[in-house]
């Protein structure tokens, strides 16, 4: 069981990555206010769409990460589990790459990724579904606010996933 939900995760994630980079390199050509024009055209259209996949493909990656109490593994300082955050913060003052894997600092980066790209979803759906209305243009704005703060985590958990290949070579 543990195998196959091992399995699925890894499906998902490959999901996820192809999808957030098309979203956010199509992100620039969209022309979207308060709503989709009246003629939308392929890049809106597709945003849209594929950003309600990515909804439910993050939703249920989420959900399959944090089954089972694994939810400890990524979010362990939000119950009080601050000693391996801090011991990889001096490992990485003294030049030491924490571990991968377990929990610490990289599985912090990939938990806060992970709820940053579902708030992604959530203002994304939210302008959607509000759009005409006033209340779109604050969607559209938490919606980019976001995207900002998903794609620096982003960075982050590539720069961590990199660092762990580079530990890897050196090894």
């Amino acid at each position: 069981m543990n195998s196959l939900l091992a399995l699925y995760q890894r499906l998902q994630h490959v999901l996820l990555m192809v999808l957030c980079i098309f979203l956010l390199a199509e992100g620039g050509q969209l022309v979207m206010l308060r709503a989709l024009p009246a003629n939308p055209g392929f890049w809106n259209l597709s945003h849209v769409w594929l950003g309600f996949v990515c909804c439910v493909v993050a939703t249920t990656f989420f959900i399959s990460n944090i089954i089972g109490g694994s939810w400890r593994q990524y979010f362990g300082v939000f119950v009080g589990n601050w000693q391996p955050l801090w011991h990889d913060l001096n490992g990485l003052r003294l030049g030491r790459i924490p571990a991968a894997g377990g929990v610490g600092l990289f599985s912090l980066v990939e938990g806060l990724t992970m709820v940053a790209l579902l708030a992604v979803c959530f203002s994304g759906g939210m302008w959607f579904f509000e759009q005409g209305s006033n209340e779109a243009l604050f969607w559209r704005s938490w919606h980019h606010s976001f995207v900002y703060l998903f794609i620096t985590l982003l960075i982050l958990h590539v720069v961590c996933a990199l660092s762990h290949l580079l530990d890897l070579i050196r090894d």
